[in-house]
């Protein structure tokens, strides 16, 4: 499930992303505020979509927990003017039967729009 979600997002496809929450699921990205519903968290994902030229993840390992998986590595970015960003991540999950009910995102991406 993990490999297929980063799927999704390295292909900037929002709405796939979102077929993997819960509807309720909450959805931080790192010291952004958090947000709450599939629908909410695919409009704020697409927008963020749109202000970068792509992405890729690179996972180093991820590990399968009681009620949840965590995972870590390192995500590049590529800004519309070509440059890139790497930096590392780790992403908490939390699940249940209706997807992804948590969903937090601990990486430093301040400086992705200098």
């Amino acid at each position: 499930m993990i490999l297929e979600l980063f799927k999704a997002i390295d292909a900037k496809d929002a709405r796939r992303f979102a077929s993997f929450l819960s509807h309720d699921c909450r959805f931080r990205f790192g010291n952004l505020p958090e947000v709450v519903g599939a629908g909410e968290i695919e409009g704020f994902v697409a927008a963020f979509f749109d202000s970068i030229q792509s992405l890729v993840h690179d996972i180093v390992e991820h590990w399968h927990i009681p009620g949840g998986i965590v995972c870590h590595g390192q995500v590049t970015y590529v800004r519309h003017c070509g440059t890139r960003l790497t930096v590392p991540f780790c992403n908490v999950f939390k699940l249940s039967a209706d997807g992804i009910t948590d969903y937090l995102i601990f990486a430093d991406t301040s400086g992705l729009y200098r």
